[in-house]
């Protein structure tokens, strides 16, 4: 295996793994917390939270993205097709799950606080949850394949 390649699974697992344990902050203390922000600065503390956020996960999601990419296009003969595009399947479920189901719950959040919305926002966020820690498994996997003697 090249060292190129090795290096290629390297960032991208470290990019995965980074994205799976903000996620799990996010799941498990972060939106959990949003009813506990009085209605009175909700919409502030919205605003502050989905700006703060993009600075800290737009890198690791541009990383990921790029690098799953380039994984599916040169996956070299002992890494094979099957789990690169898998877990680039499996990134396309969690950015669908982003675009379609988060954004438009931070939206409307970023009107007024709705402790309905907050809740469907920690139920739904599970997709991601879950999507990023199967990431990270299977990114972990391509690595340890690439690298076996």
């Amino acid at each position: 295996m090249t060292t190129g390649l090795l290096l290629l699974l390297a960032v991208h697992l470290a990019a995965t793994a980074a994205m799976t344990g903000l996620i799990w902050f996010v799941q498990v203390v972060h939106y959990p917390l949003f009813d506990l922000v009085g209605s009175g600065e909700f919409v502030r503390y919205e605003a502050a939270h989905t700006r703060l956020t993009a600075w800290v996960v737009g890198p690791f999601m541009a990383v990921e993205g790029a690098t799953a990419l380039l994984i599916v296009a040169a996956p070299g003969e002992d890494l094979g097709r099957l789990l690169p595009v898998v877990a680039l399947l499996v990134l396309a479920v969690v950015h669908a799950s982003t675009v379609f189901l988060q954004v438009p719950m931070h939206r409307a959040l970023s009107q007024a606080h709705d402790p309905a919305h907050s809740r469907r926002l920690v139920v739904t966020n599970w997709i991601r949850t879950v999507g990023w820690s199967v990431r990270s498994v299977l990114a972990a996997a391509m690595l340890i394949l690439a690298n076996r003697p």
